[in-house]
């Protein structure tokens, strides 16, 4: 089994050197080094190809944003996860849509920022309580039914778009999206919006290139 190759966008040299030792205990999961310039970690990204990229979210949120288009841009099968102290949800949404795999939380324990990098190697979405996106629907079990009401919920959910603006964009009421919302969850078995938003592309069966076209149209307007 190849290992996973692993590459940070890191400030703080301790940090790197926690994660040298960490890799190297893991045994799975090759350090190929790290860098706080986020312009030398993409010529990294171009040059090495790591499966897995850490950015720490110190260069700033306007900085990440750029960095993450740049990466997509630069070696596709790169996966993103961001590495922070804490992140607002509508940033998460953010960063998801514009290509990060995952949002890690510095302040998890070893064995968890291992079983991220692990998941996110794997092509599965890492959400802010640590589980992987394997939990969705699989070929093995339906999708839930959905009506065409709450898959365009699901749809704006997914664009980062508030309750409000749904409503607006629906012709209905806040309060009505609301209890949308409340019938998408039960029959979805997701816990809140922000695991909606991830996981939205499942649920609606659309293919990851198709849903970031849609992604990037919302955020255009």
């Amino acid at each position: 089994m190849s290992r996973i190759t692993l590459f940070a966008c890191e400030q703080q040299p301790i940090v790197s050197e926690g994660l040298v030792r960490v890799c190297e205990t893991a045994g799975d999961i090759h350090f190929l080094g790290s860098s706080a310039d986020p312009g030398q970690a993409l010529m990294v990204v171009r040059d090495q190809h790591p499966m897995v990229l850490l950015v720490d979210q110190a260069i700033g949120l306007k900085g990440v944003f750029q960095f993450l288009a740049d990466v997509r841009g630069t070696w596709a099968s790169c996966q993103p996860v961001l590495w922070v102290n804490d992140m607002a949800e509508v940033d998460c949404f953010r960063a998801l849509q514009l290509g990060a795999r995952g949002v890690l939380k510095k302040s998890h324990p070893v064995g968890t920022i291992l079983e991220c990098i692990r998941a996110v190697s794997a092509n599965n979405l890492w959400i802010e309580n640590g589980a992987p996106d394997d939990r969705m629907p699989s070929d093995r079990r339906p999708a839930p039914r959905l009506t065409p009401r709450e898959r365009e919920i699901v749809q704006h959910v997914c664009g980062g778009m508030k309750n409000r603006e749904i409503a607006v964009a629906l012709s209905i009421t806040p309060g009505t999206v609301k209890v949308h919302l409340m019938h998408i969850f039960e029959k979805t078995g997701v816990k809140d919006r922000f695991e909606l938003a991830v996981q939205g592309r499942k649920l609606l069966g659309i293919e990851h290139t198709r849903d970031l076209r849609m992604v990037e149209a919302v955020l255009a307007e």
